[in-house]
């Protein structure tokens, strides 16, 4: 299993860093010994001092394909859930300006964390899904996919052009605009529709 993340790909996100609205799906990959189950604790790492919330819609992939044409692109969908890719905005900060890659900032242990899944039929509409992120019982983020610059269709077809897609693949499709930092003690809830799928404390 891979975890495969978008980045920039929602516009108002990309404004609030100060980076450009990208022409093609901007991807980097996490380890599985990033993800972190529902309910259980994300302990803040010691190489960093500001570990960023970014909450997003995580796609589970059904079968294995490679040139999936757009139009088939929603039979690899299994099912989704609502994620959070962890950053080390410190060190990404540091990485970006030696022109060096992310991963260090995003792939760390637990960096990866997701919620219970939904199962996907074929006939759901998936072309606008609103989501939230609350921290403490306050929303930071809120999210539609209908805001996406690239769909899921358009990143499943983008992604197994350059890398065969696999049963159990996680795909982390980007997050809205209102990231920011976690603390000790920390309460994150992710949901779906209204429909709360994730819970991580932070110590």
């Amino acid at each position: 299993m891979k975890i495969i993340a978008i980045g920039r790909n929602y516009p108002e996100h990309a404004r609030e860093l100060n980076n450009p609205i990208p022409r093609e799906p901007v991807i980097f990959l996490k380890p599985d010994t990033a993800i972190l189950r529902n309910k259980e604790c994300f302990y803040l790492p010691d190489f960093s001092t500001d570990i960023h919330y970014e909450a997003e819609i995580v796609l589970r992939i059904v079968k294995e394909g490679k040139h999936i044409a757009e139009k088939f692109a929603h039979t690899y969908i299994s099912a989704l859930t609502v994620g959070i890719d962890f950053t080390a905005r410190d060190l990404q900060k540091q990485l970006k300006e030696k022109g060096l890659p992310w991963e260090l900032s995003k792939a760390f242990d637990h960096s990866a964390p997701i919620g219970e899944f939904i199962e996907v039929n074929k006939e759901d509409d998936l072309s606008a899904i609103p989501f939230k992120l609350a921290i403490n019982g306050i929303t930071v983020q809120t999210g539609n996919t209908k805001d996406m610059i690239f769909s899921f269709q358009a990143l499943i077809s983008y992604i197994s052009a350059r890398i065969t897609l696999k049963q159990g693949d996680l795909i982390f499709t980007g997050t809205p605009a209102g990231v920011g930092r976690v603390y000790a003690g920390d309460i994150l809830e992710g949901y779906v529709k209204n429909q709360k799928l994730m819970h991580i404390t932070i110590a």
